[in-house]
């Protein structure tokens, strides 16, 4: 069994996975706007460019997401998409994209459980946790 995030916007899921897809390396191989579904005669025209499901591919692990329908969205709270770094410098660097024009939670630093530990969140309203382990 896998478990993935699956997360909603308010609009600019498409700007927040085409960062996610930079920032984190991977690749996004799935993008469909709600223009492209075979009902796109019954949703108003404002929203054909909204994401319908978008999937970014990080190796063992899917992050996928959309827009949320008009009214819908509700801001993110109760969790953080937790990354798991093999390395220091990569999880600075990564913590430190992330947090670009963000909310660093807890700054990134070294742990009684870890060598590099932060929170934070995204421009995008995404709560993230970064963590490296040491692996020696």
């Amino acid at each position: 069994m896998k478990i993935n995030s699956y997360l909603n916007f308010n609009g600019n899921c498409e700007t927040a996975f085409k960062f996610y897809e930079q920032c984190l390396g991977g690749k996004i191989v799935m993008m469909l706007t709600h223009g492209d579904a075979p009902t796109a005669e019954h949703i108003p025209a404002d929203w054909h460019d909204k994401i319908m499901h978008v999937c970014l591919d990080l190796g063992d692990r899917l992050l996928m997401g959309s827009d949320s329908p008009p009214g819908y969205f509700e801001t993110p709270q109760g969790f953080y998409v937790q990354i798991s770094v093999d390395d220091p410098a990569e999880a600075e660097r990564v913590f430190h994209v992330l947090a670009e024009k963000g909310k660093v939670k807890m700054p990134i630093a070294q742990t009684f459980w870890s060598v590099r530990f932060g929170m934070l969140v995204d421009q995008f309203g995404i709560p993230w946790m970064i963590n490296c382990q040491e692996t020696g």
